[in-house]
């Protein structure tokens, strides 16, 4: 096998499609469509990584994750900007869509921050969860049930 699979992980917020190859995670989606079956043997030693350290994270044992992430390629240096801004979000915290492109050195790039948030292809690896609106939660690819369960998760209440 070459290339790229993509495999169902399941998970208290719902059945997660992690597309890996042998050497990185490629992308995560909410969307749940990945059959369940078995793991080709050249990917198995990482999503196996993937699926202890989720379940530790899940879990309220894990706040960072060592993943290998493959995200880069496909992003403008803004985007790359924004994703690395947001994987140095501690765990539990959160900040705004404004604070996030002041962060990366363009304060008047809110929206374009929001957008960079939308396009990243690995959330949770990617805390894009941890950035909020001004007047509210703002929006997330997993759905604001997702996130506020993320966040719930990340501050030591329980999943509700």
């Amino acid at each position: 096998m070459s290339g790229k699979v993509t495999l169902r992980l399941d998970s208290p917020i719902g059945p997660l499609d992690v597309t890996l190859s042998a050497q990185a995670v490629h992308r995560i989606d909410f969307k749940g469509l990945a059959p369940e079956g078995p793991v080709p043997k050249p990917v198995e030693p990482l999503f196996r990584r993937v699926e202890a350290q989720m379940k530790e994270y899940f879990s309220g044992r894990r706040s960072k994750f060592d993943l290998p992430l493959e995200p880069i390629p496909d992003g403008t240096d803004f985007q790359r900007n924004v994703w690395a801004a947001l994987s140095e979000i501690p765990y539990g915290e959160v900040i705004s869509y404004a604070d996030l492109a002041a962060w990366t050195g363009r304060p008047k790039a809110v929206r374009a921050a929001g957008a960079a948030c939308g396009a990243n292809r690995i959330p949770i690896l990617i805390p894009c969860h941890r950035v909020v609106a001004k007047a509210g939660l703002g929006g997330y690819g997993g759905g604001l049930k997702t996130k506020r369960a993320l966040l719930r998760l990340e501050r030591g209440r329980p999943q509700a």
